[in-house]
């Protein structure tokens, strides 16, 4: 009997119910995290005073816990509120460093036009004299279009160009034959030589290649940096959907409920947790990786001896020679303009004002880059380096995230909070992308169900990578030359080793054979049936004179 007594008791003291994280057989008190829902600004009515049974959990296991449906609930709306709120923090970071990378490189561009068209207005002021005042329009135009077109407005760099240089032989050849009455329409037909003429020597060629190569690198460079950032911009501010409300509500608050408070996430369960929640961004990955790479390929272009500051710094002597050499040539210029566009009548000005410039020493502008070159190789280095920091930054989200709210330490691995309880974690972490989370023990994903906000930027994304290759290759990235030789006059240009034409393919014509409606006659037979008769004719009247005698 007395045995029978001691093994009832045994029985009843393992079925009875324990409480809290010690199993003690009183409840545990919930004044913990009455402190702690009420300092997130809740009220306190739904608070227990110690704990309860935890059926009604749906979230949280359904262990005894301090807290109600209506706190779990709040909970979980906090805790995806505070992770998106984190999510906006990090993409903000990255977009001030963007934009300051942008700011950088627009300001000392800016710089570099500013100071190009001060250094032309100047020199040509004092050597080209009355030559330039009265012609300043020209060269006004040419830097004000220089600026729309890297500012992404719509302009077509090769017609600007050409324009400049069209414009720029009819003043000059006006000034140099004020003696001769010349009207409008004999400018016209005067610029439609130039191509023919060349009176500015191997100038305008060479300066449309390096500053379309230039312009066009540098516009793009700057819309990669925009467009990052835009990037950046729309996917932190992706709402985090249900399923990861609850991953992540288990992850941080599940902990207070059942009187963990001091429990910290394991290092694998917050990884998991993550990058379930953070899949579709992990697909940016491979298209911001190589926006990146491309954009420090460009960046590099815009440093070097035919980088951006010599190009635009050297403007001004270029144009000047330019200038020179029709003017040492305007007597052959001359001749050849009266054979295509008729002989001028003279009764204009007598003095040309050319002679007077002329006749000064030999003129010359000198670039004026300084200590520009400097700065642009700082301005590179430094944008290369943040570029480089910021390839990995979609997949390393979750690591990032993770870093400040795992348990560390010795022995963290056993008595971290792995979502149930303080014990180790034993599932193995997930790859990255939505592809991988397909067995994610943590977050429920259909990986059939992308996010569509998200992959609309990985498009913008592979967008902006084309331009910025285009660019790359000297091709304007709006207006490309479309006709067939890409190492032509179009606003592009080809690389180094890139102006190669390979032999032309020609294709073989062949004659498409005749159809006809009906069978045409076959004239070799019936030739043949011509050449027969005769014979036929013989042996029919032979087999009638036959029939007579009988």
């Amino acid at each position: 009997m007395d045995s029978f007594i001691i093994a009832a008791l045994a029985l009843s003291s393992l079925t009875a119910p324990t409480y809290g994280d010690k199993g003690t057989s009183k409840a545990r008190s919930c004044s913990d995290i009455r402190q702690f829902y009420g300092g997130k600004g809740f009220s306190l009515d739904v608070v227990p005073q110690s704990e309860i049974s935890g059926e009604h959990l749906r979230i949280c296991p359904q262990g005894y816990t301090c807290c109600t449906s209506v706190m779990e609930d709040n909970l979980a709306t906090l805790s995806r509120r505070e992770m998106e709120g984190v999510l906006k923090d990090a993409g903000r970071s990255l977009q001030t460093s963007l934009a300051g990378q942008y700011k950088a490189f627009d300001g000392y561009f800016q710089e570099l036009l500013n100071q190009s068209t001060i250094n032309l207005q100047e020199t040509f002021t004092r050597t080209w004299s009355t030559l330039y005042v009265q012609n300043s329009q020209v060269f006004t135009d040419l830097y004000t279009d220089l600026r729309r077109y890297y500012r992404g407005l719509n302009v077509n760099l090769e017609e600007v160009l050409n324009e400049f240089w069209a414009r720029l032989l009819e003043r000059l050849f006006y000034q140099a034959n004020k003696q001769y009455f010349i009207g409008e329409d004999y400018l016209e037909c005067v610029s439609k030589q130039i191509e023919t003429l060349r009176p500015f020597g191997e100038t305008p060629r060479t300066m449309k290649m390096t500053v379309t190569r230039t312009f066009v690198a540098a516009r793009s460079f700057v819309q990669g940096l925009v467009i990052s950032g835009e990037v950046v911009r729309k996917v932190s501010q992706v709402p985090l959907n249900q399923d990861c409300m609850r991953a992540i509500m288990r992850m941080t608050y599940c902990p207070h409920c059942r009187g963990m408070a001091s429990a910290r996430p394991c290092t694998n369960y917050c990884s998991n947790v993550m990058k379930g929640c953070l899949a579709n961004q992990a697909d940016l990955n491979t298209e911001w990786r190589h926006l990146a790479e491309t954009m420090m390929q460009v960046a590099d272009r815009l440093d070097g001896p035919s980088g951006v500051d010599n190009v635009v710094l050297s403007l001004p002597s270029r144009i000047s020679e330019a200038m020179l050499t029709m003017m040492e040539n305007i007597d052959t210029i001359n001749s050849k303009l009266f054979q295509a566009c008729g002989i001028l009548r003279e009764g204009g000005t007598s003095s040309t004002g050319i002679d007077e410039i002329m006749k000064r020493e030999k003129i010359t502008v000198e670039d004026r880059v300084g200590t520009s070159s400097s700065k642009i190789d700082k301005l590179v280095s430094d944008v290369t380096m943040r570029l480089r920091d910021m390839q990995p930054y979609w997949v390393s989200l979750p690591n990032i995230l993770c870093s400040d709210r795992v348990a560390t330490g010795t022995g963290a691995e056993d008595k971290c909070w792995n979502g149930m309880s303080r014990a180790r974690y034993l599932p193995e972490v997930m790859a990255d992308g939505l592809a991988s989370q397909i067995n994610n023990p943590e977050v429920e994903i259909d990986i059939t169900k992308p996010d569509m906000t998200i992959r609309q930027q990985i498009m913008q994304l592979k967008i902006m990578t084309h331009r910025l290759k285009n660019a790359l290759n000297g091709q304007d990235v709006d207006f490309q030359d479309t006709s067939d030789d890409v190492s032509g006059s179009g606003s592009g240009m080809c690389a180094d080793d890139m102006c190669s034409r390979g032999p032309r393919l020609v294709v073989p014509v062949t004659e498409r054979p005749i159809i006809y409606q009906y069978p045409p006659e076959n004239k070799k037979v019936k030739a043949s049936a011509m050449q027969n008769l005769p014979s036929i004719t013989t042996y029919l009247l032979s087999l009638l004179i036959l029939l007579l005698r009988r």
